[in-house]
C-alpha cells in the first residue's frame, strides 16, 4: 500500500471521527452536570426538611428551610437557573395535611413537614449549536421528610 494514501485516510478518520467524540464529551458533561445537582437538591431538601422540622411554628420552619437549602447549594456550587422552588406540605397521624397544620397538631400527636425542591438546571454553556435536540436544561426535584418532635410545644 502506497504511504500517501494511508495518511489521507487517517485524516478522514480523524475529520469523520472528531465531531462523535465531541458530542460524547458534551453527553458526559450533561450527565455528570444532571447527577451533581442532582445529588446537591437532595441534600439541601434533607437540610431544609431538618432546618424546618426543629422550628416552633411554621412562619419561622418555612424562613429556616429556605436558608439551609440556599446554603447547601451555594456550598455545592448548584446554579439554577431559577430560584429554586420550595414546597411544603405536612402529615398529622399518617394523613396529609397542610405544612401549617403539621405545626399546629397537639404534642404528642405524630407530625412530619416534607420540603421539595425543584431546580432547572442549564447545559446552556456546554451547549453545541450542531446538536439541535439537545435540551437547553433539565428539571431536577428532590424531597425530604422530617419528624416533628411529638412532646415538643408548636406554634
Amino acid at each position: 500500500m502506497d504511504r500517501t494514501m494511508s495518511r489521507g485516510s487517517v485524516s478522514i478518520e480523524v475529520a469523520v471521527l472528531a465531531p462523535a467524540f465531541v458530542a460524547l464529551m458534551v453527553l458526559a458533561g450533561v450527565a455528570g452536570r444532571t447527577a451533581v445537582a442532582n445529588e446537591a437538591l437532595e441534600a439541601a431538601a434533607h437540610d431544609a426538611a431538618r432546618a424546618a422540622s426543629i422550628s416552633r411554628d411554621a412562619t419561622t420552619a418555612r424562613r429556616e428551610a429556605r436558608e439551609a437549602a440556599r446554603q447547601q447549594l451555594d456550598w455545592r456550587g448548584v446554579a439554577c437557573t431559577r430560584a429554586p422552588q420550595i414546597t411544603f406540605r405536612g402529615t398529622v397521624d399518617g394523613r396529609s395535611t397542610t405544612f401549617n397544620a403539621a405545626f399546629r397538631s397537639r404534642v404528642g400527636q405524630d407530625a412530619s413537614v416534607t420540603v421539595e425542591l425543584a431546580c432547572t438546571v442549564s447545559y446552556q454553556d456546554i451547549r453545541l449549536p450542531v446538536l439541535k435536540n439537545m435540551p437547553a436544561g433539565s428539571r431536577i426535584t428532590a424531597s425530604f421528610t422530617s419528624p416533628l418532635d411529638r412532646y415538643r410545644s408548636r406554634g
